[in-house]
């Protein structure tokens, strides 16, 4: 016990120049940074309860999802939504490798057992309408959109959104690279595939992140009317992934 101490000590310590920039940039946003480690892995955990928005919460580690290779950051932002606003937004080549997933899963003789099993971002894909009427065509060409209603998705993207998406989709998002958002029960969260920890890949994620959760916390205040609401619920609930969105 003592020498696995030693070591994971000796771990940190020559990591040091590694996140010393990382836990330097928590402290002046007022959260609190903890390196994690499972089975070996290394990772980090940062929390603000006090984040003007809502209860920020990220992580990055070991991948939740089959999707993400290496590792991934995940992201989930209390912004008490209403439970009503079901919006997603993911990239493009992950929607269709992932639609084919979901083909196969229910052509499957389990069809039952697929239902409560796969991802609920893959159930999406069967139960939600998408988005057509983009506002840019390189948003467009790199990211696919759905919700509860046409009308929301759509809302969502109309205002800032679109563009810190097409910004992103130059280098922190690159063609290819695994990356879902999506509001539920009320969240925002959001999970990319990131190798190596990177401040300024979270950074800009981050910014992402905060113009996604102000345009939802903005359409939420408007999810009240019929128009906005989905008439069926095709699937049951399933619980959050994980801390962040499992």
């Amino acid at each position: 016990m003592v020498l696995k101490q030693v070591k994971h000590w000796m771990k940190l310590r020559s990591n040091a120049a590694l996140w010393k920039p990382l836990m330097e940039w928590v402290a002046k946003r007022g959260g609190q940074f903890q390196l994690e480690e499972e089975a070996g892995a290394e990772g980090f955990s940062i929390v603000e309860p006090a984040n003007p928005l809502g209860s920020l919460l990220v992580e990055w580690g070991t991948p939740q999802r089959d999707y993400v290779q290496g590792a991934e950051l995940r992201l989930r932002w209390e912004l008490k939504l209403n439970p009503d606003l079901q919006v997603m937004v993911l990239e493009r080549s992950l929607m269709d490798r992932l639609e084919g997933l979901v083909f196969e899963a229910y052509t499957d003789t389990l069809q039952t057992r697929v239902d409560t099993d796969i991802p609920e971002e893959m159930r999406w894909l069967v139960m939600f309408p998408r988005l057509e009427q983009w506002s840019g065509k390189v948003v467009k060409a790199r990211f696919g959109a759905l919700g509860a209603t046409a009308e929301m998705i759509e809302a969502w993207l109309s205002g800032g959104l679109s563009d810190v998406l097409t910004l992103a989709s130059q280098d922190v998002i690159p063609s290819g690279h695994p990356f879902v958002m999506l509001t539920q029960r009320g969240n925002l969260y959001l999970r990319l595939q990131m190798p190596e920890p990177d401040l300024a890949v979270l950074q800009a994620v981050l910014k992402v992140a905060e113009v996604a959760a102000k345009e939802a916390q903005s359409l939420s205040k408007r999810v009240t009317e019929p128009v906005w609401v989905n008439p069926s619920t095709l699937f049951p609930p399933t619980a959050p992934p994980s801390q962040t969105g499992r």
